[in-house]
């Protein structure tokens, strides 16, 4: 009887505990502070694990896409009361332009030299 009103209350007290905790931001709360939690929320869920974020590593800017090359069309005689179309001609592929680099140092200095 010992052991289970112990374990009973070992199991009841931190559920009922956890149910009277405040919801964040709670009803009370002024519009500043519910702007500033929704903030800190949604700068908590851009962090995403191996990549950087920030404005040092973002590029300046985008990279362009190449466009491949278009052929040329041959000219067709005139036929049938058709008029003639006249040929066009080929347009050459458009290299890809990679992203021009970021403002971020290429040398950090000497962030690496903490002595212990």
């Amino acid at each position: 009887m010992r052991f289970t009103t112990t374990m009973l209350t070992l199991l009841a007290v931190p559920a009922l505990l956890a149910a009277q905790t405040p919801q964040i931001p709670n009803a009370n709360a002024s519009d500043t502070a519910k702007h500033r939690v929704a903030l800190a929320l949604q700068h908590r869920a851009t962090h995403v694990r191996g990549s950087v974020v920030g404005p040092d590593n973002q590029p300046v800017t985008p990279a362009t896409r190449a466009v491949p090359a278009t052929r040329a069309t041959p000219a067709t005689p005139a036929s049938g009361g058709n008029p003639a179309t006249p040929a066009t001609p080929a347009k050459p592929a458009t290299p890809a332009v990679p992203a021009s680099p970021s403002h971020k140092p290429s040398s950090p200095g000497q962030s690496g030299l903490h002595r212990p």
